[in-house]
């Protein structure tokens, strides 16, 4: 699946409710071959301070599914949030 700017996915929650995302980016780490996504809630999806969620994910047969794997370790967590700081400062310019 090609994900796209401004493409809308649902992520069910610890407790089975869904609730909607917009992606901002997606991105690959060189270093752990690895994908991930970064989404805010909808309904941040204009404000000025938004909470940005990041997973792993994994492209399913079905080209329209994605498996999400939290990001566990804090190595991971750093590789991740440098490339964000990187993607949020280059959309600022």
């Amino acid at each position: 699946m090609a994900l796209t700017e401004s493409e809308r996915i649902i992520i069910p929650d610890e407790n089975g409710e869904e609730h909607l995302f917009e992606v901002i980016f997606t991105f690959d780490i060189d270093v752990n071959q690895q994908s991930y996504i970064a989404v805010v809630p909808v309904e941040q999806a204009e404000d000025e301070e938004q909470e940005v969620f990041a997973f792993r994910y994994e492209e399913k047969e079905n080209e329209d599914d994605l498996a999400l794997f939290a990001i566990e370790t804090d190595e991971e967590w750093e590789m991740v949030e440098e490339m964000l700081n990187t993607l949020i400062d280059e959309e600022d310019l």
